[in-house]
């Protein structure tokens, strides 16, 4: 009795795994919760909600970074991709040379005016991955008119699913601006969720990697969090992994025997 338990359970897990991989991709709008609305100060994530009412307040925030590539900074508007903040802001880090470290540090928070900026024509290609595995992606990127390229990762930092460009007009207003330190006035914000279908993978994911390569891109100003979801500890996919092979023996056994 418990074996046909489990051997449903399975069967069920896996036809939702199999729909949930054949959904169409399509990056999705969501609507901003933020407390503090200086273009210059702190600009607080509280939640996000769906179109389709649900609201998200459970968010992984970046933990960790590898940059893979990054136009060298020599001064001035030049290089890549530096971590920049509000002129007023407290939360967040200004670092125009990017390392691992500030590229946490401009992440790893839930300060909207806390970003990675890109200059014009700059190349970078940069890994962060989350505080724990995420089912959703949220982008925001100053002045809404730059794209992005987006892939996932897994837990071992490998680039798995499919490319996903971020173009300019997909970008939704956010309902804020920012005004940071590396420029003279607010532009707007502009948001955009990513699903793991748009990705072409089907289970939860780790990190991404996020491109911008060269004035085609026009310097996407990012940041981005993920939604935090639990994924099934290695013992119980290793027995998932037994029960089916148990099946699928059976299933021989009795194709070859019959009654």
């Amino acid at each position: 009795m418990k074996l046909k338990y489990i051997a449903t359970c399975a069967g069920l897990i896996a036809s939702s795994v199999l729909a949930f991989s054949n959904a169409p991709a399509q990056a999705f709008s969501f609507t901003n919760n933020f407390s503090g609305n200086n273009p210059k100060g702190n600009i607080l994530l509280n939640s996000v909600k769906l179109t389709d009412g649900s609201v998200i307040d459970d968010f992984a925030l970046v933990n960790r970074a590898n940059i893979i590539s990054n136009d060298l900074w020599t001064g001035g508007n030049t290089g890549a991709a530096s971590a920049d903040m509000g002129d007023q802001a407290t939360i967040g880090t200004q670092q125009e040379r990017l390392d691992n470290n500030s590229a946490v540090a401009a992440l790893g928070n839930l300060n909207l005016n806390s970003i990675i900026d890109t200059e014009d024509s700059g190349r970078s290609v940069i890994d962060v991955f989350f505080s724990s595995a995420v089912d959703n992606l949220f982008f925001w990127e100053r002045g809404m008119n730059s794209k992005l390229d987006i892939q996932a990762l897994d837990a071992s930092g490998r680039v798995i699913g499919n490319l996903l460009t971020s173009y300019s007009g997909q970008w939704q207003y956010a309902g804020y601006g920012i005004d940071t330190k590396e420029i003279s006035g607010t532009q707007r914000v502009g948001s955009l969720g990513i699903s793991l279908a748009d990705l072409g993978v089907a289970s939860p994911i780790f990190g991404v990697r996020v491109a911008s390569r060269g004035a085609a891109y026009n310097g996407p100003d990012w940041k981005v969090a993920g939604s935090a979801t639990s994924v099934p500890e290695p013992a119980t996919l290793a027995g998932l992994g037994l029960v089916a092979g148990a099946i699928a023996t059976s299933r021989r056994r009795k194709a070859g025997n019959p009654a």
